[in-house]
């Protein structure tokens, strides 16, 4: 597998794998308005770095300017379980210059405790338009 920067060229691919793993993985939001260009304004001004799998692009991560925020971790949902998400998340938590944070909707077990396993502590509670959110942190070790 290779992880990479993104090029722009990649920007239909990856608006459509953001738009179906949303579809495919928070089942309990009703995303009849969601549109391929939802991924442009999610990942503005973000640093992203696209999983490939046999020069196929796989899945991708978003992190905020300043590095620490994990924005989006997305992988298709025909390679989800194959250790892409894994690795594309040990790729980010490399980037961190502190103490690293993410938001997660709690109804997404699956991805709390995907990031449970990788070392993430659940910190607080939020709330946001699609429901309540974990404020989860990883410490540099």
């Amino acid at each position: 597998m290779e992880i990479r920067c993104w090029q722009e060229g990649d920007r239909p691919f990856l608006r459509t794998l953001y738009l179906h793993a949303r579809r495919e993985n928070w089942t309990w939001l009703n995303g009849s308005d969601w549109q391929l260009e939802d991924f442009d304004a999610a990942t503005r001004n973000e640093r992203i770095y696209v999983a490939l799998e046999d020069g196929h692009r796989v899945g991708f991560a978003s992190l905020v300017e300043n590095g620490n925020f994990l924005h989006n971790l997305f992988i298709d949902p025909a390679w989800q379980g194959k250790g892409i998400g894994s690795a594309l998340l040990e790729h980010v938590q490399q980037q961190f210059t502190s103490t690293g944070a993410l938001k997660c909707l709690a109804k997404n077990q699956r991805a709390i405790e995907f990031y449970q396993q990788h070392g993430w502590t659940i910190e607080a509670t939020g709330a946001s338009p699609e429901g309540e959110y974990l404020l989860m942190h990883y410490r540099l070790p």
